[in-house]
């Protein structure tokens, strides 16, 4: 993942208990991309060293705001205006009041005051403190402001036994959150229906046809659209991922037909769909009811199948399609760009998405990926081998220029 590659990134750390976890999420922002520099207020000193955090981040950790910067420069009011995002992880209920109420008596609440650069919010509490009335108007104070984008904190047990809000989301959302902060919302307003993952067709209660699908490139390409400001709907198959930040909706869906209804019940809310889920082409045409044994098999057993539903093409062929964009994925191991051409061709589509999956560590799993983006019009942009987080940002990237002009002119 290097979804924020040669990004800059000042990390605010205040006192709370989860500010224990936050060499790791220095560490995982880096892995993303980030340069990290650490601004500590003497309060998170108490649950997490400077030290801890200068070997973490190589940098000077800033706690004091009485400290001479290096060349005469004045810290509080520089280390601000050179970032790219300011993150403040976990942002207590006392840091969040003070900076919706525009104190700056501590180096952390100076630099925000004295720059302007975007601050992503990460509330973490105790969960009776952050439902207080006033707490919450605080947060909403700062949501109001273009200046704050707020994080919800996740749901779990927190340090002070209770189970419920409160606690700092895990570094994978923090991470994506400040990847949305910092792209471009050209697809504001725009309604995306992303569908991942495989789906699994049953042989009896216990076994069933699926194939290698993982989701990770429909969920790359969900929290991609998400982040350039789409209204994203993720019709999920039965994977293990978690759903992106900024997904404004997730289906679960098991079967084809399953899938086939979350496409036809999003289609009055969709703008354009993208079909990266790997639907089963067959299914068999009799499900048992009980689980088949093997002393009933014999040594050599038939299975009839029967074809699915083709979701793509009857959403194409849809009377009712209008100026929806609909976009295709292709996974083939050999002449991988004459299949996609004959497929985007025979479904009517606009766009499709052609990798090759023959290749080692490439196209199925979570690791890279390298396709090729084939339009209508015949044109080719190819995308080499790379983490599939930043294919998908680039994917999105090439297409919102024409998606955002298309659907314009189509309301």
């Amino acid at each position: 993942m290097d979804l924020l590659r040669d990004k800059r990134i000042l990390l605010g750390v205040s006192g709370g208990i989860a500010a224990y976890k936050t060499p790791e999420l220095v560490r995982r922002l880096k892995d993303a991309g980030a340069d990290v520099h650490v601004v500590l207020t003497e309060a998170g000193a108490r649950f997490v060293s400077p030290l801890s955090l200068e070997v973490v981040s190589e940098h000077p950790v800033g706690v004091d705001l009485w400290a001479p910067g290096r060349d005469s420069r004045i810290v509080h009011t520089d280390a601000g205006k050179d970032a790219d995002l300011i993150v403040l992880a976990p942002a207590t209920a006392n840091l969040i009041a003070r900076i919706r109420h525009g104190f700056a008596d501590d180096l952390l609440a100076t630099t925000i005051m004295a720059s302007r650069t975007p601050v992503l919010v990460c509330p973490s509490m105790n969960t009776e403190m952050l439902g207080n009335p006033f707490v919450r108007e605080n947060l909403a104070a700062l949501a109001a402001d273009a200046r704050y984008t707020l994080l919800e904190p996740g749901i779990g047990l927190l340090a002070c036994g209770v189970h419920g809000p409160g606690r700092l989301p895990d570094p994978p959302e923090i991470i994506e959150a400040a990847a949305a902060v910092l792209t471009d919302k050209a697809l504001a307003g725009v309604r995306v229906t992303v569908s991942a993952g495989p789906t699994r067709e049953a042989i009896d209660p216990v076994r069933f046809l699926s194939n290698r699908s993982t989701g990770s490139m429909g969920f790359a390409l969900a929290r991609a659209f998400a982040a350039a400001g789409a209204e994203v709907t993720l019709v999920a198959g039965p994977v293990a991922l978690r759903t992106p930040v900024g997904v404004a909706r997730r289906i679960d869906v098991t079967t084809a037909a399953d899938l086939f209804g979350a496409v036809e019940s999003a289609w009055s809310a969709t703008d354009a769909l993208v079909m990266t889920a790997a639907v089963a082409d067959l299914r068999p045409a009799t499900v048992a009811t009980d689980k088949l044994k093997k002393s009933e098999l014999g040594a050599e057993t038939s299975l009839r199948l029967e074809r699915t539903v083709d979701v793509l093409a009857t959403m194409a062929a849809r009377p009712d399609r209008g100026g929806r964009a609909l976009i295709g994925f292709a996974a083939e191991t050999r002449d991988v760009e004459g299949y996609a051409r004959r497929k985007l061709e025979a479904k009517r589509l606009d766009w499709i998405v052609a990798n090759d999956v023959a290749t080692a560590g490439v196209g199925f799993g979570p690791g890279d990926n390298a396709v090729s983006l084939i339009g209508a019009d015949g044109r080719v942009e190819v995308f080499p081998r790379a983490p599939k987080e930043r294919i998908a940002t680039q994917l999105v990237a090439a297409l919102a220029p024409a998606l955002a002009e298309r659907l314009r002119g189509a309301r």
